[in-house]
């Protein structure tokens, strides 16, 4: 039986302003293509279709033309909600999603709720406890969230994780191959820092331990880098679909194709997709910067450019995309300075503060230098009107 995982999609993504859905969409067509020609038995979608819980009707619209595309390949899926999307939303739609192929779970359920789904594939059977992601609120009653401490909490959270697990694996049998899917952030994994940081730390964290050993596979989403997650259990990251962020930048980008039969051990590869738009990071010192943005000024995608710099300059930005129009984000770098010990609040006499002559100071000890009058009328409109803001 051949496989294919993949997870986090994040249709609707927007970078600085940039909309990456035509991006996505066409790895999505990639992907479909590539199904079709691996004559793959279905497809799993391990959370995070969506970038935000109320996407936008075009977004929606590039989802469902992939699972039709599956359906009319005769390729069935089954799509679990991540942290990004709303669990209510799939579960409304799951019943038109059958109609497609798509078995979509919003909410996690025990297996007899329908939380582990059998698919009967044109090479046998295959049984897949799907986990959508799990937040505290939801899988914690009031009394946790109210009376333990956040330690408490974290280890009833991890029981609980590892309860459904073990639930989920329940349906699992010697003649079927039997797969595990979740959107979770598991101990040990390297994130992306493109995630959402709140759900992929301390609480959030799972214990790879919690994974049942009856699992011939593992498919993981919400951390945006393909990876496995140690030796003794087959669980793996597909990754993001493309480099939705420059913590992505230069990662390649694909899906885990998996290759299993009933009893025997899942064999995995990572197939990659080719970018459209690929992010890429320059950095360089200011004496160099126009000899750096010209080898960079026909990269196919968006960069990020860092100049190391000893004061700031004003029109950095605009001359930056002068050469390279492309580039979304110009961030200065001033190396570490010896920093002067900053007086206490209590030495500071408000009837003589001075902002104007604050900010020089500041300015001068943090950067060794003199802000140009351009930067001090800026600083005194500024504070002009935020005074006047605070008086209305």
């Amino acid at each position: 039986m051949r496989i294919i995982h993949t997870a986090d999609w994040h249709l609707g993504r927007r970078l600085r302003g940039i909309d990456r859905t035509p991006e996505i969409a066409a790895a999505l067509q990639q992907l479909l293509k590539q199904a079709i020609a691996e004559n793959v038995d279905a497809v799993l979608i391990a959370g995070d279709i969506f970038d935000v819980a109320n996407p936008p009707a075009y977004a929606e619209k590039h989802a469902y033309q992939f699972f039709c595309g599956l359906q009319e390949a005769g390729i069935p899926a089954v799509a679990i909600a991540g942290n990004h999307d709303s669990h209510a939303r799939i579960d409304s739609l799951a019943q038109l999603l059958s109609l497609a192929g798509v078995r979509a779970l919003g909410k996690p359920r025990c297996s007899a709720d329908g939380g582990t789904i059998t698919l009967n594939t044109k090479s046998g059977k295959l049984c897949v406890g799907a986990m959508p992601f799990a937040s505290e609120q939801r899988l914690l009653d009031a009394d946790a969230l109210w009376h333990q401490d956040e330690t408490e909490r974290r280890s009833n959270y991890r029981e609980v994780v590892g309860f459904l697990f073990e639930d989920l694996s329940r349906e699992f049998r010697d003649n079927t191959v039997n797969i595990l899917m979740a959107h979770c952030s598991l101990d040990g994994a390297r994130a992306a820092k493109s995630e959402v940081s709140y759900y992929t730390r301390d609480k959030y964290l799972v214990d790879k331990e919690s994974f049942p050993q009856s699992a011939q596979y593992i498919a993981l989403g919400h951390i945006h880098i393909h990876q496995q997650i140690g030796k003794k259990y087959p669980a793996y990251y597909s990754g993001s679909l493309i480099q939705l962020d420059f913590g992505e930048a230069e990662q390649q980008k694909g899906y885990c194709l998996i290759t299993a039969e009933p009893g025997e051990k899942a064999k995995v590869e990572f197939k990659p997709l080719m970018a459209q738009k690929p992010l890429k990071v320059i950095r360089c010192k200011k004496a160099n910067l126009e000899e750096t943005l010209e080898a960079n000024q026909y990269h196919a995608g968006f960069l990020k450019v860092i100049v190391e710099m000893e004061s700031p300059e004003m029109g950095l930005a605009d001359k930056v995309r002068e050469i390279c129009p492309q580039t979304l984000v110009v961030e200065p770098y001033y190396p570490e300075m010896q920093l002067p010990e900053t007086p206490t609040p209590a030495t500071i006499n408000p009837d003589n503060f001075e902002p104007l002559e604050e900010f020089k100071n500041y300015y001068k000890n943090r950067l060794n230098t003199t802000p140009p009058p351009a930067v001090l009328t800026e600083f005194q409109n500024l504070y002009n009107q935020q005074k006047e803001t605070s008086f209305t």
